[in-house]
Formats: structure tokens, sequence, C-alpha cells
């Protein structure tokens, strides 16, 4: 594996071009490094330095760097007090303003879903909540994401103990099928989310939503002008009176002020209603 000083280095040059953000990656950057090992590997390269040359004469490598450095951590219930707050306090707001408006379904959307395991996660909450509270409107749930590897685990829907073992057990029993391979969730649930091969910098859903999930992603990995233009385009999809959720350690730039903090330490914003 390219020695760790040098990948970082690497990193810090190449990162800027493809309009990613450095200190987002100090903590994660041993997963892309394990992947440019393998690539320069693949091509025949002796190192970084080599590398760096084959980019600057080779312009289509990269969109394959840009694929490398893509960071696929995921998990069932992530930050769990991020999702005990959505379900307690987001999702009865957000069914209220769905009653008032006479509207028949509530909508979300989750970026950068990886495989799968954020919009399951709120799919399971959604259909275990109107199995006891009546008044719960239906539900969609769109998930994106830019890397088709990724899509493919997440509509296979199985998964092992420790993608699953952060959920409560009375979830994990009435969500999940045990299997040789893991946990296999159940039709019931994976038909509610609708997964799409898009890519937040390029491309969004034609449509609006409730709320928004964009967690871990555009405001850890993108660099600010990006962050900003991606976020006018959010504000354009998120209903008035909306939630968005970011990460719990991650920040708005400015622009955000267009948002009210509804609980900022746990990554939670909404649109103004009116």
């Amino acid at each position: 594996m390219v020695k760790d000083p040098e990948c970082v280095r690497f990193l810090q040059w190449a990162l800027p071009r493809l309009r990613m953000s450095w200190p987002g990656y100090r903590k994660v950057r041993r997963q892309v490094c394990k992947r440019i090992t393998r690539r320069l590997h693949a091509l025949g390269l002796a190192g970084l330095a080599h590398y760096r040359e084959y980019l600057e004469t080779t312009s289509e490598e990269w969109s394959t760097l840009d694929s490398l450095c893509r960071v696929t951590i995921s998990r069932f219930y992530r930050d769990r007090i991020v999702f005990d707050h959505l379900f307690d306090v987001v999702l009865p707001c957000l069914t209220e303003q769905v009653r008032v408006r006479s509207a028949n379904r509530l909508d979300a959307w989750s970026i950068g879903c990886a495989s799968g395991e954020e919009p399951y996660t709120l799919a399971i909450s959604l259909i275990l909540r109107a199995d006891t509270v009546p008044a719960q409107p239906p539900f969609t749930i769109i998930a994106s994401d830019a890397d088709l590897g990724m899509l493919a685990r997440a509509q296979a829907a199985c998964y092992d103990w420790s993608s699953v073992k952060a959920l409560p057990r009375d979830w994990l029993r009435a969500a999940f099928d045990r299997a040789d391979h893991g946990y296999c969730l159940r039709s019931r649930y994976r038909e509610r989310v609708r997964f799409l091969h898009q890519d937040i910098r390029t491309a969004l859903p034609g449509r609006h939503f409730d709320m928004v999930l964009c967690r871990n992603l555009v405001f850890t990995y993108f660099d600010a002008e990006l962050q900003s233009a991606i976020l006018e385009k959010l504000l354009v999809r998120l209903r008035p009176g909306g939630a968005l959720i970011i990460g719990k350690h991650e920040s708005l730039p400015a622009r955000g002020r267009a948002l009210a903090a509804w609980f900022p330490k746990l990554g939670t914003y909404r649109r103004e209603p009116h």
C-alpha cells in the first residue's frame, strides 16, 4: 500500500481539482488510499508521482479518481440520537403539515444513500409507526447515489451483523429474515424505497420533498463553493416547512441562513413555512 504521508500529499494536490475538501478526508483517507493503491497496480504504475503524471496527460482518469474518492461508510440507525429526534419530533411535525395542506403523502429523499441503510431505516420506522399511529400518512422515499455498485447492494438488501447491530431488537425481528449470509430486509420494507443512480453534483429528482437527508457527504467532502451551489438546489426541492437533515458534525454554508435551526446540534434545520 502507498505510504500514508505520500498519499496525504497526493490527496492534498488532487482533491481541490475534484472540488473536494481535504479536511473532510483526514479521518477516512485510508479507505481512499487503499483504492488508489489498487488503481496503481491495475495501471502498472510504480507510485503516486507516476500517477500524477498519468492524470496530467489522461483527462478521463480524473473521473476514475473521483469514483475512488467516494466514502462509503454506512449502517442502520447511524447516529441513533439523530434518528430518535427525527422519529419523536421531526416526523410528527411533518405529518401534521401534510394533513394541513391536504396532501396525500409525505415525501423524503436520502442523498448519498450508499448501500441503502439510511433510507431503509427511515422506511422501517415509518411502516412500524403506521402500524400504531392511524393518522400516519402514506409516504415515498427516494434514495440516490452516484455509485452503481452501492446501489446494487442496496437493492439486494442483505447485510451483515455490523450493519444492523444498532437497530432496536424489535425492529430487527420485524423487518429482517435471518440468512446464511446475514440479514435480509423483507419485501414490505424494500418496496417502499425507490433508488436512483444520480450524482448530487449534476442531477436531482424532479420533485419536491418534505424531508431531505443529506448527511456526511456534501457538507463534509465537497469544497465550500460546491456546498453552497448544492444547498441552493436543495432549498428549491424542499417544501416550505420541510426539514433538512445534515450530519451532526457538519455545518451549513452561509446560504443556510435561509433555513431555521430546528436542532442544529443534531444537524436538523427547517425551511420557513412561509
